[in-house]
Formats: structure tokens, sequence, C-alpha cells
């Protein structure tokens, strides 16, 4: 049996990119991360090296070579609800950063997530200095926006752009034959992910909150996903799960929330890690709620991952994709 390929993971997280990448046959050799809560959640469910700590001060030499560089480098300087500063901004020096580690290491694939906006950041021109910067080293450059509820079978409207990019030095031709997943039928529904059981009381909204009866009033449906929004709730007509996002472990009512057979109540942390693929027996550490649900916000779906992960490895094995191509054309 071949040795599986390695790949290092920037920004890490809890750890989605990694299990998305596990989960379709690769083995992580190292993983980065920098805030102490999420690497407590990562160290509760991996057993490789955690560098935890700023990437900034990583000595990149010390770290093993790796197949594939992963990371979802920090999207506040891209994101709509940021400060629009892109490049501008500290937080966006971090791509260079993960260039440097590509120029040390020279791996045979690049993958980076980031959010959609990335795209239109500074009329493009953001999204042009990133793609000439892994041209210009050789690399090939794909990239496309996906929705969790599109490309992952997970009811939970998130959408996200990945890049990847092959060393082409190394595909010299394969590369031409990587594609995204292909779009998949949404099967699984809300009443999939949340629980069927009563939770914690903590969760629930009972007749002595100030909010009971507006949400008695708006919330008929036990099949969709609602948000209170200052002075009224909202219903997710769409049925699935509006995007998460890491400022629901800031307090007031960031968390969606859902009709059940025992009340009025906000999503459970697990049901948010749920929401983003993970699987039941992944394991949430004795921590704050609130820095649970920012990990749940601020992961990736591992569905999608996966199935990204399983297109790369195709064209990674050679597996005959030019053939294979060719047969489609007949």
């Amino acid at each position: 049996m071949s040795e599986k390929l390695k790949v290092g993971s920037l920004y890490a997280g809890v750890g989605g990119i990694c299990l998305g990448f596990i989960k379709a046959g690769f083995k992580i050799d190292w993983a980065n991360e920098y805030d102490k809560n999420a690497c407590i959640t990562y160290r509760e469910n991996f057993n490789h090296k955690l560098v935890e700590g700023d990437i900034m001060d990583i000595d990149i030499k010390s770290l093993n070579k790796v197949d594939i560089l992963a990371g979802g480098f920090p999207c506040q300087p891209f994101s709509v609800a940021g400060y629009r500063k892109g490049f501008d901004d500290n937080r966006g020096n971090h791509f260079f950063r993960m260039l440097d580690f590509v120029d040390e290491m020279r791996p045979k694939v690049l993958f980076f997530e980031n959010v959609k906006n990335l795209v239109g950041h500074d009329k493009g021109n953001t999204f042009k200095v990133i793609r000439n910067e892994i041209e210009k080293r050789n690399y090939s450059f794909s990239a496309k926006v996906l929705n969790t509820k599109d490309y992952g079978n997970i009811p939970h409207n998130r959408e996200r752009i990945f890049i990847i990019a092959f060393d082409k030095n190394i595909y010299t031709e394969n590369y031409k034959y990587f594609e995204f997943p292909k779009k998949q039928e949404l099967t699984n529904t809300i009443k999939h992910i949340i629980s069927k059981e009563k939770v914690d009381e903590k969760f629930y909204y009972r007749e002595d909150k100030y909010m009971y009866e507006m949400l008695k009033d708006t919330m008929k449906s036990d099949s969709t996903v609602y948000q209170f929004r200052r002075q009224y709730v909202r219903e997710n007509k769409s049925n699935v799960c509006p995007t998460l996002t890491a400022n629901m472990g800031t307090g007031g009512h960031n968390v969606p929330l859902i009709k059940t057979d025992f009340g009025f109540r906000k999503l459970t942390p697990k049901e948010c890690f749920n929401f983003q693929g993970f699987p039941d027996d992944f394991k949430l550490p004795s921590i704050a709620n609130s820095h649970l649900y920012k990990q749940a916000g601020n992961s990736v779906s591992v569905p999608v991952i996966y199935n990204i992960a399983g297109n790369i490895l195709k064209v990674m094995q050679g597996k005959d994709v030019r053939k294979q191509k060719e047969l489609e054309l007949f």
C-alpha cells in the first residue's frame, strides 16, 4: 500500500479542512493555529503535530515539507463585514506569509479557502494579485465559489471561494483536468441535523423571556431556522440554515433559532458543528459555549472539503484523468 500524501494545514481552526482531507485519504503531517481555544478543540480530535502560535513567528524550516499546503487564511480584510482594506490591513499580509511557506516547501498542491467576497474586493484587484502571485511561481490556478447546500448535502447556506493550484513542473498535463465537484441534490433537511431529544434548558426561550411572545407569533414551522433581528424574527424560507458566523459567540441573539417539540430554542454548539458537516463523534471540549459557537462559525464545511480533496487526489495519483476525459467526449 502506497504511503499517504501529506498535508500541512495553516490557520487550521478546529480542523475542518484537516478532517476533510483525512476522510479523502490524505495524512495531516502538521497544523498551525493561533486561537488558544480552537487549539483545545483541535487537540481533542487529532494526534498529529499542532504548532500553536502566530504564523509570523514560525520557523518554516523546522516543519516537514508536505505534498499539499492548505489554509483558510484570515478573511476579515476581504469580507463584506470587514473594513475592506485588503492588503493594507495587516491581516492581509497573511496571504504573503503563506507564500513564504510555498517558496520554502514547494508543495505539489495549494488549497486556499476564503469568503466569496474575495473575488470582488477592491474591484477585483485583490484577487488579481493573489492569482498573479500563485501563477508566477508556475502553479496552475483554479477558483470557484461553492455553497455548502449545493456541494456538501448539508442544509446550510454558506458560500466560500476555494483556490486550487497544482505545481506545473510536476503535473505538466494532468493539472488541466482538475475539476471542482459537481452539484449534489440536497437530500438532508434541518430535521436531520437538529437533536430530536430535549437539550439543556439554558438553550430554550420560555414564557419569562421578553422575546417569547414574538417567537410564538412568528415561529410556526419546525422545518426551518429563524433569526432574531433587533425588533423582529425572520424566517429562513429556503428551509436551510443561514450562514453561521463567528459572532454567534458574542452574546445577544446571534445564534439561529428553531421550533421543537420541547419549545423555542437556539441551536446548540453541537448542532452548529453538525451544520458544518462535522461527524457525530467529533469531540467538543468543556469550554465556554461562546468559544464553541465562534469556532463553528469560523470553520469550513467538512463534506465540501472532502469532495474537493477527492478530486485533487485523482489528479495527484494520475488515475488516467486524461483518458477518462477523452471517453467523456464520445
